[in-house]
C-alpha cells in the first residue's frame, strides 16, 4: 500500500466493491479479493465495516464514498498512531452498548453513539454494529456534526463524556 495515496485506493475498492454488490454478491467471502483485504489490514479495517458502507450507500444513498474515506481517514490515524498498527483483541458486542433512548446530559441517542464511535476507533466493532448506521446519520444530522468530524473530536476529547456533550449542543445551536 502506498501510504501517501491509500485514498484512492480506498476509493478505488469502494466503486469495485459497490460494482460487484450490484450486480447480486453479497457474500463477505466473495466480495473481497486478497489484495482489498490486506488493504483493509494495512488500514485497520474490518471488511464488515466496509461492507456496512458499501450497503447503505447502495441501498441508502450514504454515506457516500467521500464520507466512507473521510470517516476511514480517522480510524486509519488513529490505528496507525496510537495502537501502532496492532489491531486490538477486544470487541465491543451488540449487548454492550446503551439502549437506543439512553440519555446523557438530556441528549437522546449520545451514550449509544459515544460507544460506537469509541469502538470504530480502536477497530473493535461486532460484526453486527455499525458506526454511522441509520440511526447515527439522523443524530449527527440532527446536530449538523459529520461522522468523521465527530469520531476526530471524540478522540481528542478521550473519556470526557461530559466535553463530547458541550461538543454536541454547540453544535446544534
Amino acid at each position: 500500500m502506498k501510504n501517501y495515496s491509500w485514498e484512492e485506493s480506498f476509493l478505488e475498492i469502494f466503486e469495485s466493491c459497490s460494482e460487484r454488490y450490484r450486480s447480486g454478491i453479497r457474500n463477505l467471502d466473495e466480495l473481497y479479493s486478497a489484495d482489498e483485504l490486506a488493504f483493509f489490514n494495512s488500514i485497520g479495517y474490518k471488511p464488515r465495516e466496509f461492507f456496512d458502507f458499501i450497503e447503505d450507500y447502495i441501498e441508502e444513498g450514504e454515506p457516500n464514498p467521500i464520507a466512507s474515506v473521510l470517516i476511514a481517514s480517522v480510524r486509519r490515524d488513529f490505528f496507525l498512531s496510537e495502537q501502532n498498527s496492532q489491531p486490538s483483541r477486544y470487541e465491543v458486542t451488540p449487548d454492550e452498548l446503551p439502549p437506543r433512548d439512553a440519555e446523557l446530559d438530556g441528549i437522546r441517542w449520545l451514550p449509544r453513539i459515544i460507544t460506537k464511535a469509541r469502538a470504530k476507533l480502536r477497530g473493535e466493532l461486532h460484526p453486527d454494529i455499525m458506526y454511522a448506521c441509520g440511526g447515527d446519520r439522523n443524530f449527527l444530522n440532527n446536530h449538523d456534526i459529520h461522522p468523521a468530524d465527530f469520531l476526530r473530536f471524540l478522540w481528542g476529547a478521550g473519556e470526557d463524556n461530559g466535553k463530547i456533550a458541550d461538543y454536541i449542543r454547540q453544535s446544534s445551536s
